[in-house]
């Protein structure tokens, strides 16, 4: 970890009024714009431990219809603070041998599932939650993608397990879902997050 290196961007460039806590489908525009413009990596280590700067994330919901992908994760993962918790999320830190964020997003897609078929990435929005504090020191961006009843495993199944859920059987292990997760979770059942970003 200590020499991986991560996109991140100053939080003064992305909240000149206020954070939200939540996902907000306005905003990612200019939060891509502000990456372009002020992004720039930083070793790892450094980075989870400035909260005046917000490591970028892809996070992707993998969708099989209505269904959505729900993994756990395990004791062997690397970040202690998601031991034992839920996620409706695939994703990770951009590094600079990714060239732009989809790119990124594809290579943690590669890593993570077993999925022979070309995904399609939709951004639904940006994810912000500066009372975790994993949360504190990322920001999200959201996209998601849909199996289509093709096939998607797990790869790294020492670190995670899961299988397709509806929603409700993802409320009922909602209080074991990691922050990012729930967030998303009320986005997507129409729960929007108040307020708007001023990024810039």
């Amino acid at each position: 970890m200590t020499d991986e290196h991560v996109l991140g961007i100053p939080r003064a460039r992305l909240f000149r009024d206020g954070t939200w806590r939540g996902v907000r489908d306005d905003g990612a525009t200019a939060v891509l714009a502000a990456a372009a413009r002020y992004g720039h990596y930083r070793p790892r280590a450094e980075a989870e431990q400035d909260p005046s700067w917000k490591q970028l994330i892809p996070y992707l919901v993998v969708r099989d219809g209505a269904r959505l992908l729900m993994m756990r994760r395990t004791r062997e993962g690397g970040d202690s603070r998601l031991h034992e918790r839920y996620t409706i999320g695939v994703g990770g830190h951009l590094n600079p041998d990714d060239g732009d964020i989809v790119a990124g997003l594809r290579r943690e897609f590669d890593e993570e599932l077993d999925a022979p078929w070309e995904p399609v990435f939709r951004l639904l929005g940006v994810l912000n939650d500066d009372e975790d504090p994993v949360g504190r020191v990322h920001l999200g961006l959201v996209y998601e993608t849909d199996a289509g009843g093709r096939q998607v495993a797990i790869r790294e199944t020492h670190k995670l397990e899961g299988a397709f859920a509806s929603i409700t059987e993802v409320e009922r292990v909602r209080d074991r879902l990691e922050t990012w997760s729930q967030l998303v979770l009320d986005h997507l059942e129409g729960r929007r997050a108040p307020g708007a970003p001023d990024v810039g």
